[in-house]
């Protein structure tokens, strides 16, 4: 009996990739007799020609299936959605730009088959610009510091996960999932398959400095509760240096009536110091405060405008 292998690629706007991606796939299993697959897109409203393309792929294979989203519901909920879909023994999740080597699949499966639940690519290296190279290392290497568990350094969701994973996963229910975390909170054994990723051949990168710094927040305020412990002891440390200064005036202008004049430059310093930092700590609480918002707004992943293929079983 073949088991059955599910591949999730999220996607928008990404219609000259997906055919490539689909042959590249399939090519794959095709070297893979003792296995047989699924190939879920998952589309978040693509205005270009990328839905028509898919369902034209799940016209020729019906191992191919195809989710559209009624609107765009972004690269963090749109993934898990379709990962809850697949019906697949392990499931694989592989972004549309063809960063993430599909030949690495056979790999991903032996490591699997050898007895890890999950199985993670990592970049080791980085094509990135050195500004943001150098912004990654120092979110990588300030979450690993405050994190509750180790997280998966340099793993972007690239991987295979065990049927096991993925039914943990879907008990969590998280409606804002940060899968990263997630996968490094379910403590199963993981296996690191390092690779390099090509350059983008077709399209233009969806990540922008907001998507990345959603992603790193979420990071954060999911899996540390350090940034609040920081805030609180900062509260107690500089009320206890603003009473000093404070009695260190007073006993200066008691001693010295006529000769101390405090002027005004010391308390416009004052007051903005301890404003810039009431800020930072109020931006951090409320960054809290909004993922509390949204676990408690209970919205569905995505909501789905069609599907394709799903009522049809994958070639074995």
């Amino acid at each position: 009996m073949q088991k059955l292998v599910s591949v999730v690629t999220a996607c928008y706007n990404e219609e000259g990739n997906v055919e490539q991606l689909h042959e590249r796939i399939r090519a794959q299993f095709a070297g893979l007799p003792g296995y047989c697959y699924e190939h879920i897109y998952i589309d978040n409203a693509s205005t270009d020609a990328t839905v028509e393309r898919v369902k034209a792929l799940c016209a020729r294979d019906r191992n191919v299936r195809l989710i559209v989203n009624t609107r765009n519901f972004g690269h963090i909920r749109s993934p898990i959605h379709a990962l809850m879909q697949a019906r697949g023994d392990a499931v694989i999740a592989m972004a549309a730009d063809l960063q993430d080597p599909p030949e690495l699949i056979p790999e991903f499966i032996a490591r699997w088959e050898a007895g890890f639940k999950v199985v993670a690519g990592v970049r080791p290296g980085s094509r990135d610009t050195l500004p943001l190279a150098a912004a990654r290392w120092v979110y990588y290497a300030t979450i690993g510091r405050v994190s509750d568990v180790r997280l998966i350094r340099n793993f972007t969701g690239f991987g295979l996960y065990d049927r096991a994973v993925v039914e943990a996963v879907r008990a969590i229910d998280d409606p804002y999932p940060y899968f990263r975390g997630m996968i490094a909170d379910l403590g199963y054994a993981s296996a690191e398959v390092p690779y390099e990723p090509t350059l983008r051949a077709r399209g233009l990168s969806k990540n922008n400095f907001y998507s990345l710094y959603d992603l790193a927040m979420l990071g954060f305020t999911n899996h540390s509760k350090l940034p609040l412990r920081i805030a609180t002891m900062a509260g107690f440390a500089l009320s206890a240096l603003s009473l000093a200064v404070a009695l260190g005036y007073l006993a200066y202008k008691v001693l010295y009536w006529e000769q101390f004049s405090v002027g005004i430059a010391p308390l416009v310093i004052g007051v903005f110091f301890f404003a810039s930092v009431q800020l930072f700590f109020i931006g951090v609480l409320g960054e809290y405060i909004g993922a509390i918002h949204t676990q408690v707004q209970r919205r569905p992943l995505v909501v789905e405008k069609e599907r394709v293929n799903f009522d049809r079983d994958a070639e074995r």
